[in-house]
């Protein structure tokens, strides 16, 4: 027998039988991990299933040849309070999704879970989560080994005055050196330099532009995968709003 206790992110889940479902969660400690719901199709536990609660469960399995069972399902963070926010349900919905299309089974990755945990509670509180957002799909590229280089202008070395990147090589360039090339670069928006930079209209677009290009280009289409349709979904709904 084997088994463990985490906290973990719901990604994706599917009926399995009559009563029975088969989640995959994100777990802090075990990564990506696919196992049984006994009567995950009940009223108790559906809500469990939801992509984007962060819940704590306990796993079990009498071989590591054999998929294991989420023995039990307790809510920590519920997104319930979103659920009226078309916005940040698009925007939760896609990081599950691109969790669920790109990250390596059974791989603890805990600053990325810390990452999404801090995506979640800022969808319930934070007008500008965002730049949050942005700034996670940023970090996704790094965990999967794409990240960005923003330290320094790749053109010049100084590291002030940064304002676009290339996207060919994923490195900054500083605004007068790059200002001759502006047609061929990507906007680099403040925000994903210092966190404490006000935002400005367009910022948002631009952030979701730049991380969009490097996801569809090198951490999916590597395996062949396309953009999930939450993440177009996300760019109306901020459109709608006034949040882009």
């Amino acid at each position: 027998m084997q088994a463990w206790e985490s906290d973990a992110i719901t990604l994706f889940a599917r009926k399995h039988s009559e009563n029975d479902a088969i989640l995959e969660a994100f777990s802090k400690s075990h990564g990506r991990i696919s196992a049984y719901v006994f009567g995950g199709t009940g009223s108790k536990k559906r809500a469990f299933l939801e992509p984007g609660q962060i819940i704590n469960v306990a796993w079990e399995t009498k071989s590591p040849n054999y998929m294991g069972t989420f023995t039990r399902l307790e809510t920590v963070v519920p997104i319930s309070t979103i659920m009226h926010d078309a916005a940040a349900l698009c925007a939760i919905k896609c990081a599950c999704e691109l969790m669920h299309e790109v990250l390596p089974a059974e791989m603890a990755i805990e600053p990325l879970y810390d990452a999404t945990q801090i995506l979640i509670e800022s969808l319930t509180h934070d007008a500008n989560w965002p730049a949050i957002y942005v700034r996670w799909e940023a970090g996704l590229l790094t965990h999967t080994g794409f990240g960005l280089d923003l330290t320094e202008c790749a053109l010049t070395g100084v590291k002030d005055e940064l304002a676009w990147v290339s996207p060919k090589t994923g490195r900054a360039a500083c605004k007068a050196a790059g200002e001759p090339f502006k047609d061929k670069l990507l906007a680099l928006p403040q925000f994903l330099i210092d966190a404490n930079t006000v935002i400005e209209k367009g910022d948002i677009a631009d952030g979701l532009a730049l991380t969009g290009w490097f996801l569809e280009r090198d951490v999916l289409g590597q395996g062949h995968l396309n953009m999930p349709e939450t993440r177009a979904r996300l760019i109306y709904a901020l459109g709608r709003t006034g949040k882009l």
